[in-house]
């Protein structure tokens, strides 16, 4: 079986069990005139509702963050305050407490996505550490190569990167299964 062409012809269905890169789904939907924003899953969806012929409902808008964001001087007592976005200044200082290996990764994402007025820079701190050794997380639906990617190390610990793509490219021909 062969991956069908995008066409007005294809069902929502069909659109799903095939891979397509966002950069294939935001030329289609234009083709149909369907909006073209938003993440590679909600513009499936979009497409998919489209060729359905049935409404789709939009996600609401993601929260913004607002308010004062911090800047200047950073301590270990700096309250975090709600709405604090994962910025370069934040990032450097937090590198600079536990050093180069920090990122803001989902928990630490997470741990300032929900900070309240109540929490400090040095409670970030204990957080990074409490969540290093949790082992491996798991990765998000939308990151399906990333998926792809552990998954297929995991059966091929030798596996070099150019069987890695190869097997990729292949993964992509074939229909999903559900």
């Amino acid at each position: 079986m062969t991956r069908p062409d995008l066409s007005p012809a294809l069902t929502g269905t069909e659109l799903r069990r095939w891979y397509w890169l966002k950069d294939e789904l935001a030329d289609f939907a234009r083709a149909l005139g369907v909006r073209t924003t938003g993440g590679k899953q909600v513009l499936t969806a979009r497409i998919a509702a489209h060729l359905d012929g049935i409404d789709f409902s939009e996600p609401a808008a993601a929260r913004r963050a607002s308010g004062r964001q911090l800047s200047g001087l950073l301590t270990a007592e700096t309250t975090i305050p709600p709405g604090q976005r994962c910025s370069q200044h934040v990032r450097a200082w937090l590198s600079d407490q536990v050093g180069a290996a920090f990122r803001f990764d989902e928990p630490m994402r997470a741990f300032f996505a929900s900070a309240d007025g109540s929490t400090t820079l040095a409670d970030a701190v204990a957080h990074w550490h409490a969540t290093r050794d949790l082992g491996p997380r798991e990765i998000g639906e939308q990151f399906e190569y990333n998926r792809f990617t552990r998954a297929w190390h995991e059966a091929n610990p030798d596996g070099d990167r150019t069987a890695l793509l190869a097997a990729w490219h292949e993964h992509r021909r074939r229909p999903r299964t559900p």
